[in-house]
């Protein structure tokens, strides 16, 4: 049997034609042919077997049942002989074609016939079942690739024009109609809809969308008609980004994947050694009788494919990866599972990661020489070029129209604020460490929420209060999480007393707070060298550098930014931070089956070894050996896919 991480990667690679769109694959023939080589295989067995049973009856003519055995052998075992001789062709020279290859054989020259014959029945049963099981996990995976849009309705000249999303501008007008899926990411400027997310998010419950809101690519529009303004090429998109990360997990093997496959091939290599000793000692030193010891040594060839470590132990990597799609949780790759698995340390963001991010201005304390109209008008014109939360509550709390020209010489502080020059006074915006950067004197305050402090010409102005929501999820979810790991915390760029509030309200202790993202790092590289398996969450531009510093670095999917997703190993579609604890959960149950499959093989491998090797198990009792235990190994390994079923346990 291949490798099953050879199978995935060549399966995958094959639906992903024509510009990486594995969705085709059911509008080419690669699927079609992967079926019809499977019903080639299933009549080369069935005729196989008619054949052996005939031959058998055949008994008067041992000439003729002979031919009759040849010709069953080669229908069935002639693929697998012709790959052997292929490999070795290629310096690959023990593989499990090998193995099967050179036992059948050698059944025939001591004219055990039948029982070559159904050596190579079983083990061609045994790889369809395998692609079988397969294709089974493969879906759970390739069902996301159904979000690939095919086609976009672009409004060009007052008229609807059919376009591929790839060739859609920035600033183009598409209409989406019901039952269509939205080509591309856009803000809705007309209709209203209701719009299904399940494919992208796992969030089965319909989504509400009308003008003004965000429409993301991939979604299906169930209803009514919406007109869409695109903000993102396709290759920036949504749902281009997720391709782009499905397709990523079969290139990526867990640890445990590599042993594996090294095991392989040092393990094959002893066991033909040992094959051949254990007909040499016995019939040399022994005075063994040949034709019984090389009829074992054939016996412990079969047995000794390493079948079951090198299809099962992948299979279950790509079942867990499969089963945490159906969630709406992106595993770029199996190594990812496995660290999930330790990890025993959970670092929060909190700006948009345990809080919704939705910012608003509570409370406006100007000094004695200005007021709060004056206050939040310079502060509103400093934030003008800012995407940032903070900065959009600022200027809707402003809610006038803000003259860009009066702005210049605008200075970004990374984790500190902005500086800009308005109408010839220089305005400085930002926390206390950017008060203390220009020597400024201020009253410090000590409210709940995010405080913006304002200096004007190096004089303070006031000071902005800002609140934030958490997100609905958060309190239950922590608690679960913190049975599950030992240490949880937040890190964050927010002065102390923002920070405390939201760590008080969710149930966490260990807050650092006034951190510039290379403080996270450092933070994070603390607790590594601690010997923990450090998981950081986050979502921002800033967060890009700690999510790739951590073991396991987690991007909140759906409002995270572009660079916090790419430098993710795990990606979260829906932001819910119930999620998080799923996702370990959904590891350690996917590593606890690795383990099942890896001791369970080795066990009845070596336990059968030994029975062959002296004579308790025919050839035929090594076929169903070999057979039985991989088929187990691939029903166990197919347990993770049912995660639901686990997860609401």
């Amino acid at each position: 049997m291949n490798s099953c991480s050879i199978i995935i990667i060549v399966q995958l690679n094959n639906c992903s034609t024509n510009g990486g769109n594995m969705a085709e694959c059911k509008h080419n023939y690669c699927c079609e042919d992967c079926h019809e080589e499977e019903n080639l295989q299933v009549s080369k067995i069935v005729i196989s077997v008619i054949l052996l049973a005939f031959g058998l009856l055949l008994s008067s003519y041992p000439q003729v049942k002979i031919v009759i055995f040849l010709f069953a052998y080669l229908l069935v075992g002639f693929d697998i002989i012709s790959e052997a001789v292929k490999n070795i062709l290629h310096g690959e020279v023990f593989d499990e074609n090998f193995l099967m290859s050179i036992a059948t054989i050698g059944a025939f020259c001591i004219k055990e016939y039948p029982e070559a014959i159904m050596v190579m029945v079983l083990y061609q049963l045994g790889e369809y079942f395998q692609h079988r099981a397969v294709e089974k996990s493969r879906q759970s995976i390739t069902q996301l690739m159904d979000i690939r849009p095919d086609f976009a309705n672009v409004i060009f000249n007052d008229e609807v024009v059919i376009k591929s999303p790839e060739n859609v501008k920035i600033d183009d007008t598409i209409i989406v109609k019901t039952g269509e899926k939205i080509p591309l990411d856009g803000i809705v400027i007309e209709g209203s809809a209701t719009i299904d997310v399940s494919a992208l998010t796992g969030e089965s419950v319909p989504k509400k969308i009308s003008v003004g809101d965000n429409a993301i690519s991939g979604s299906i529009n169930t209803n009514g008609v919406l007109k869409i303004k695109v903000t993102k090429l396709f290759q920036n998109s949504t749902v281009s980004k997720i391709l782009e990360l499905v397709q990523e997990v079969a290139e990526k093997k867990s640890k445990s994947e590599n042993f594996i496959s090294k095991f392989a091939k040092i393990y094959t290599p002893i066991v033909v050694f040992l094959a051949v000793l254990l007909v040499i000692i016995p019939t040399i030193f022994f005075n063994g009788v040949f034709s019984i010891w090389f009829q074992r040594a054939l016996t412990f060839l079969v047995i000794s494919c390493p079948c079951a470590f090198v299809i099962a132990i992948p299979l279950s990597f790509f079942a867990g990866i499969g089963g945490a799609s159906k969630c709406g949780i992106l595993i770029k790759g199996s190594n990812y599972i496995e660290q999930l698995s330790k990890v025993n340390a959970v670092f929060f963001d909190k700006t948009g990661t345990l809080t919704k991010g939705a910012f608003r201005v509570v409370d406006i304390i100007p000094n004695d020489n200005c007021t709060k109209e004056e206050l939040l008008k310079d502060t509103a014109y400093v934030e003008y070029f800012s995407s940032h939360p903070i900065a959009i509550s600022i200027k809707q709390a402003f809610g006038k129209e803000i003259d860009y020209n009066n702005v210049s010489n605008l200075e970004e502080f990374a984790g500190l604020g902005l500086k800009a020059t308005i109408d010839g006074y220089d305005v400085i915006v930002g926390n206390e460490k950017l008060m203390n950067k220009f020597n400024i004197e201020f009253e410090k305050q000590q409210k709940d929420g995010t405080i913006v402090y304002v200096a004007k010409d190096d004089k303070y102005l006031g000071t902005i209060i800002i609140s934030d929501e958490i997100k609905e999820d958060v309190i239950s979810s922590i608690k679960l999480l913190k049975k599950i790991v030992k240490f949880v915390a937040i890190l964050t760029g927010d002065v102390k007393n923002s920070a405390d509030y939201i760590a008080k309200k969710i149930g966490i202790v260990n807050v650092y707070s006034n951190l510039l993202p290379i403080d996270k790092v450092k933070k994070i590289e603390e607790c590594i060298k601690e010997n923990k398996t450090v998981m950081f969450v986050g979502d921002g531009i800033n967060d890009a550098p700690v999510l790739m510093r951590a073991d396991v670095g987690v991007a909140m999917g759906a409002l995270g930014s572009d660079a916090a997703i790419e430098s993710a190993d795990v990606v979260i579609m829906d932001d819910k931070i119930s999620k998080i604890p799923m996702a370990i959960k959904i590891s350690k149950k996917t590593m606890s089956i690795v383990w099942q499959n890896i001791i369970f093989a080795l066990g009845v491998k070596i336990l059968f070894l030994i029975l062959g090797a002296l004579g308790y198990i025919s050839m035929w009792g090594a076929v169903f050996a070999d057979v039985g235990v991989t088929l187990v190994a691939i029903l166990n390994a197919l347990r993770s896919l049912q995660i639901n079923d686990f997860i609401k346990k």
